[in-house]
């Protein structure tokens, strides 16, 4: 799965990150399962993870945690 991220939206408190929003889009090499969206993350997992790059890793991640959660819950 190919990751994009689209933008951020990084909010800040007393001058320090306190949360990020990263928006993102997704495709498998075959083009046939495409994914958009928002992830929110937290200013540790940011900070260190900044560039495009890790931040695609943080979001495959999260959206991993995200699809075992919800089979756990079926």
């Amino acid at each position: 799965m190919q990751i994009q991220i689209t933008s951020t939206n990084v909010q800040y408190r007393e001058d320090e990150v306190s949360s990020v929003s990263v928006s993102f889009n997704g495709r498998d090499p075959e083009r046939q399962v495409n994914l958009n969206g928002r992830i929110p993350i937290t200013a540790e997992e940011y900070n260190g993870n900044s560039s495009l790059p890790a931040l695609a890793k943080v979001v495959k991640r999260k959206l991993i945690e995200r699809l075992e959660l919800e089979e756990e819950s079926e």
